[in-house]
């Protein structure tokens, strides 16, 4: 009996598929899945390298070594659980065009699935590199992105949103300060309501547990020192100063505040109240999480370059806070072990029981590497992830498939998850003109 090669989908995987999710080729059910051979070449080179991509390209290789134990032969094609055929192809002979080097690890993966589509198959090349796939593309391939994790980050969640009531329960919740809500809301989501006929706004917070919105009292307040400019920083302060809440997103353009508020908050919990042992503050160093080791000086001057906007974010709120006699700086916090300022390269693999962590810039994370982190958390601690998805800058991520677009979605609606997206640029008139403009 023969087999019609052109009813057969052959995926060909680009090797960032797997830097993106180790396990990704478990994603595509019944039917073929091809590795390139110099797609094992690229993750043999990567293995060495101790951030991410290395951990990741570890993964994998012993990911494709325990499907070919399971009997069979790679060459000729090795039945995986999902029900696909899993092989591993070479690139034959098939010149490629003159402007494509051969000596080129992606244009031998384009190469080898232009070979496959020649044989009569029915061949998709999944990459997420975008360059890549515009090559495929104009060579005459089906060229597709990795979309097992995104979202529309267009629909995201925001967290919030304005409903208008009746009069008679607008007042009923002012008076009472909660009211039961049948309505579907999330867990932990808020509500801005109001009435047709008046500008008088209330704010509530929904508790899924008894299904009731509540009343956040309307009156000025401060976190050290940090005043909430409107009404999204408001609820942003609720979530961050909630102790019953232990992972919280805040997403927003530059100047929204995203990472001061979480600092503020972190010095209140940690420094004031005793709440947690510390607050550790990390972002991704470059993307894909490489090392710091091209940036002059020891780790700590290293990390100073690096981090220096979360450097002017503390030393902004100490300078707020200062009293006339005292002269703490954000050194004295760090020597005394109450704050620390981290590469995330560096607190991958820990366990951090007892923490106030906050993530900056996690809109430059995978779903594999937010999950890494969000899952080191151990007792008693608080994870803040802070971030704007428009603003990528690793070339593997955009905004519906890095890792916090995708994680807000996954956990929305969690007892344990509070959301906020803030809309409003409070830096400056030049920096809200400049974040809508440029």
């Amino acid at each position: 009996m023969t087999v019609d090669n052109s009813r057969i989908k052959s995926f060909v995987i680009d090797t960032n598929v797997f830097i993106h999710r180790p396990d990704a080729i478990s994603s595509f059910k019944d039917n073929e899945i091809i590795i390139p051979l110099a797609v094992l070449e690229e993750l043999d080179s990567l293995k060495r390298f101790s951030d991410e991509k290395g951990r990741n390209a570890r993964h994998a290789i012993r990911f494709l070594d325990s499907q070919a134990a399971k009997g069979g032969s790679l060459h000729n094609g090795v039945k995986m659980d999902n029900g696909s055929m899993l092989r591993v192809v070479r690139a034959g002979d098939t010149p490629l065009p003159p402007d494509l080097k051969h000596d080129k690890a992606d244009n031998r993966i384009i190469q080898t699935a232009l070979e496959l589509q020649a044989a009569g198959r029915q061949v998709f090349f999944v990459s997420k590199d975008i360059n890549a796939r515009v090559k495929a593309e104009a060579l005459g391939l089906k060229a597709v992105d990795y979309e097992k994790q995104k979202v529309d980050v267009a629909s995201l969640y925001l967290g919030w949103r304005e409903i208008t009531v009746a009069r008679e329960s607008f007042d009923r919740f002012k008076t009472d300060k909660r009211i039961e809500w049948k309505d579907s809301l999330k867990s932990n989501e808020f509500v801005i309501m109001k009435t047709s006929d008046e500008n008088e706004t209330l704010l509530g917070r929904y508790y899924s547990q008894n299904s009731e919105l509540r009343l956040i009292p309307n009156r000025r307040f401060s976190v050290s020192g940090i005043k909430p400019l409107n009404i999204e920083q408001k609820m942003a302060f609720e979530l961050l100063l909630d102790d019953s809440v232990p992972l919280i997103t805040l997403v927003g353009k530059a100047g929204t505040g995203k990472t001061l508020l979480a600092l503020a908050a972190g010095m209140v919990k940690v420094i004031d109240e005793a709440r947690y042992n510390r607050m550790l503050v990390s972002r991704p160093v470059i993307p894909m999480g490489k090392d710091i080791g091209y940036l002059p000086g020891d780790k700590d001057e290293k990390l100073s370059h690096w981090m220096q906007p979360i450097f002017d974010n503390l030393e902004y709120i100490l300078g707020i806070n200062k009293k006339k006699d005292d002269d703490k700086g954000v050194d004295w916090f760090i020597k005394n072990n109450l704050i620390e300022i981290e590469a995330l390269t560096y607190i991958r693999g820990r366990s951090l029981p007892d923490q106030f962590l906050i993530v900056d810039e996690a809109q430059n994370l995978s779903p594999h590497e937010i999950k890494t982190i969000v899952s080191r958390a151990g007792r008693n601690t608080k994870v803040i992830l802070t971030g704007d998805p428009y603003q990528i800058d690793s070339p593997y991520l955009d905004t519906n498939s890095n890792g916090l677009s995708y994680l807000v979605e996954a956990f929305k609606g969690q007892a344990l998850y509070g959301h906020v997206t803030l809309s409003h640029t409070e830096r400056s008139e030049l920096a809200e003109l400049a974040a809508e403009l440029l």
